[in-house]
């Protein structure tokens, strides 16, 4: 008789229940974590610095840069003034909600009576298939898709468009030199996920980011409740 075991199955649901944990551990403590995911060069870092600039007076910012390895990414969000820390996966393409909160634990959210933080972002490693697999615990999963990418990512990759509450497309100041049809991939996108909220923007030249801000803005508001 040969008994099998599903370890992937079982990994998820002990993930999940990790997840929701963290969840509530966060709205008890008045933290926002926003999951950043999307491919290498997509402009992650790019848009989370704009991102920062553009909220950092408003809310006490906190972020986690989660690579294979480096410090690239840290270093370049340090300069806009908000503390930053590095997470080193050892060789994984994504993280869980454990390494989520061991990495929020080094961030100092947990220490204290109160958080130093009301908005933390966790820019996870670049990968559209391992990251949207696992629930990190995060309040919003916003996914960003860049132009030069092509327009059928959400075909490709539904996943990673069905966990996320949002999709920005990044470097639509290079549309022109590209076959990318916003509307199309917003209709795609539209496919895997109809209540996802969809922007284009430009994390080089600004464009687009008010909208985005401004729903960032009430998903805080929201979460609050």
């Amino acid at each position: 008789m040969v008994r099998i075991i599903d370890i992937k199955q079982s990994v998820f649901a002990d993930n999940d229940a990790d997840a929701a944990r963290l969840r509530q551990q966060l709205n008890e403590r008045g933290v926002f974590l926003v999951n950043l995911m999307s491919s290498p060069g997509a402009g992650k870092t790019s848009v989370l610095k704009r991102t920062v600039d553009a909220l950092k007076d408003e809310f006490r910012i906190g972020v986690m840069e989660a690579d294979i390895d480096s410090a690239v990414d840290a270093e370049t969000l340090s300069e806009r003034g908000v503390d930053v820390i590095q997470l080193h996966t050892g060789g994984m393409c994504h993280l869980d909600a454990d390494m989520t909160r061991q990495g929020l634990t080094e961030l100092g959210v947990f220490g204290g009576d109160k958080s130093p933080y009301d908005l933390v972002f966790l820019e996870n490693v670049g990968n559209l298939v391992c990251p949207a697999e696992f629930d990190t615990g995060a309040c919003r999963n916003v996914m960003i898709l860049s132009v030069p990418e092509g327009d059928d990512k959400p075909l490709k990759y539904p996943l990673m468009f069905q966990v996320s509450q949002a999709v920005l497309v990044n470097k639509m100041d290079a549309l022109s030199l590209f076959d990318f049809d916003p509307e199309r991939a917003r209709a795609r996108a539209a496919q895997r996920n109809p209540e996802a909220a969809f922007f284009t923007l430009s994390a080089r030249t600004g464009e687009g980011f008010a909208p985005w801000l401004d729903w960032l803005r009430s998903q805080i508001k929201t979460n609050r409740g």
